[in-house]
């Protein structure tokens, strides 16, 4: 399994993900970028994702909703800060209400996404950063780090 390890840190406020591929950072790069790969790995089974929007520059918005398997959907988005193609992503990520719009009674937070050469391969990390400990116990009662755990295991299967 790709996951090397995930680490919640409730004294910064962060949950971080690592994980190592036997691929280049440009492939590993392009499952991000590329939004029907994205909707592939993105989301633990049986959980399937939809995006609607993908746009990976700053100040561009990706939206996407999951699909449970009662047919139940929830919706989220991405608004990017930054983007250095093909190393890293920052963006504020939060959760839609029905018709996809960003949910106000939801939390937000910034992820980043970090891609560097490692061993032969690549090596990402990914950072979950909390505004307070009371957003990020939230976030973690509803498995966040599980999923992102499930989700990323997905993104070797779709690698070279």
């Amino acid at each position: 399994m790709s996951v090397k390890s995930v680490d919640k840190d409730l004294e910064a406020l962060t949950l971080t993900l690592v994980a190592e591929f036997s691929a280049t950072t440009e492939q590993v790069w392009e499952l991000w970028a590329d939004p029907r790969k994205l909707e592939q790995w993105w989301g633990p089974a049986p959980y399937t994702a939809t995006v609607v929007e993908h746009d990976l520059t700053p100040g561009g918005q990706v939206t996407y909703f999951m699909t449970g398997p009662e047919g139940d959907k929830h919706h989220a988005w991405w608004r990017m800060t930054a983007v250095d193609e093909p190393k890293s992503l920052e963006f504020i990520d939060g959760f839609g209400n029905a018709e996809g719009k960003p949910d106000a009674t939801m939390p937000t937070g910034t992820t980043t996404m970090n891609l560097s050469p490692y061993d032969g391969g690549t090596r990402m990390e990914l950072r979950a950063i909390f505004d307070t400990s009371e957003q990020m116990e939230q976030l973690m009662s509803m498995g966040m780090d599980e999923g992102l755990t499930v989700s990323v295991g997905q993104m070797d299967a779709l690698l070279p």
